[in-house]
């Protein structure tokens, strides 16, 4: 019997039609199809997600609740028939295509700072504008043993190594750092540490135990490379006066320790508090001064085996392959400079410049992003937050939301 048969009747498609959401450019609201696709696994009914197929689309049961809901949210659906649903499995089963079974809603977590800005972060408003719940919580909660609580956590554009984002030499007198600085030593305090930096290497360690266990992580911007800078840093101190009262460890460099760390390895770092960046992991433009071919300025997603590689199959579904660049304080990473196991998803044609990476760290994983947000290509501090409506189809946002979805994939079973 052909697979798609099997398929068709062990997946429990038994109903007369199927409700198919494509992904492909026929879509009129990707971002919220994917809180559509939450909503259905929060309702305890299963999704099959048809990795390659139209984008990745998704296909359920017909109901008319999920056709009400799809219309509400303004998401694109098709009802399709048992002889469409057979034909739909035979080009999957001849393609590089594959069916990933999505059974439960992820439990979400958000880390971030209790005064963050409303520019902050790009996947919170992701969340929002796709209605797709989510907690948050910060260091005190991390270290209180919260993690398990959540399926899938997200890490804010924060800075792990105690040197405040490097905002020093622009921003040392506006408000809002001076009261962010104040915040975090008075919690740093509270908590029983004589530094912040100390806090988050405790905080970083925390979140690694996490992933351990299982947890899937996820994190963009400079939260992804001060992760391992925070970590390599833990017998030496790098942070200067400016930051912790004390000068730089004169022996800093030689006592990084790579091993330690998820990603990357043989890094070098800047600590002078008056440069805007960490090490040389980054890619981003000096003072990030717009590069002349910014309109023309792109990276490709990796084309993966869906039946033999589901999981960055999953992690890269778009219905575009090559998408408009954006930078951030970390905008992407060199490649020379990330670890051998960790799969690249992304990079920058013609370069050394990786946008998107994955791996795994015991039994879970962790996914970097490049960037500050999909949709503003310089963004600087205290710009307007993103409007999303006017971003429904962003191949960039699709990124994050590819993530949220990863942790609710059936786990094939291991052969023995």
């Amino acid at each position: 019997m052909k697979r798609h048969v099997l398929l068709l009747f062990l997946s429990g498609w038994l109903s007369a039609q199927n409700v198919l959401i494509p992904m492909d450019l026929r879509q009129t609201d990707h971002l919220k199809a994917y809180g559509v696709a939450y909503w259905i696994l929060l309702k305890g009914k299963n999704i099959e997600w048809l990795l390659n197929y139209r984008g990745g689309s998704f296909m359920m049961n017909s109901d008319p609740e999920i056709e009400r809901i799809c219309r509400i949210r303004g998401v694109y659906f098709e009802t399709i028939n048992v002889s469409e649903i057979t034909a739909l499995y035979q080009v999957i089963e001849n393609s590089n295509m594959e069916v990933v079974l999505l059974e439960k809603s992820p439990e979400i977590a958000v880390y971030t700072p209790p005064n963050k800005q409303p520019w902050d972060d790009a996947v919170t408003m992701a969340l929002t504008y796709a209605e797709i719940p989510y907690k948050t919580l910060f260091d005190e909660d991390v270290l209180q043993g919260q993690l398990d609580q959540y399926d899938w956590l997200h890490l804010h554009h924060e800075d792990f190594t105690g040197q405040y984002g490097k905002f020093y030499s622009s921003y040392r007198n506006a408000d809002w750092y001076v009261q962010q600085k104040a915040l975090f030593e008075s919690e740093a305090k509270r908590l029983g540490y004589k530094k912040v930096s100390k806090l988050k290497l405790d905080v970083v360690t925390s979140i690694q135990n996490y992933i351990n266990r299982g947890g899937f992580l996820f994190a963009m911007c400079s939260a992804t490379d001060t992760y391992d800078i925070a970590l390599s840093a833990k017998n030496t101190d790098i942070c200067d006066v400016v930051f912790d009262h004390d000068p730089v460890a004169p022996d800093y460099q030689s006592k990084l320790d790579f091993s330690s760390c998820l990603a990357f390895e043989n890094f070098s770092l800047y600590t002078n508090p008056m440069v805007y960046e960490y090490s040389n992991i980054d890619i981003t433009p000096p003072n990030q001064q717009v590069p002349t071919e910014a309109a023309h300025d792109y990276f490709t997603l990796f084309e993966f085996s869906a039946k033999y590689d589901p999981v960055p199959t999953m992690l890269t579904q778009n219905h575009v392959s090559v998408i408009h660049n954006f930078m951030g304080q970390t905008t992407g990473y060199h490649k020379q400079l990330i670890k051998k196991t960790v799969v690249i998803m992304a990079e920058k044609e013609g370069t050394d410049q990786v946008k998107y990476i994955h791996g795994n760290f015991g039994k879970g994983t962790f996914t970097f992003l490049g960037g500050h947000d999909p949709e503003d290509y310089q963004h600087f501090v205290g710009d307007p937050p993103t409007e999303l409506s006017l971003h429904k189809n962003s191949p960039g946002y699709r990124l994050i939301l590819n993530n949220i979805l990863f942790p609710a994939a059936k786990k094939k079973k291991q052969k023995t």
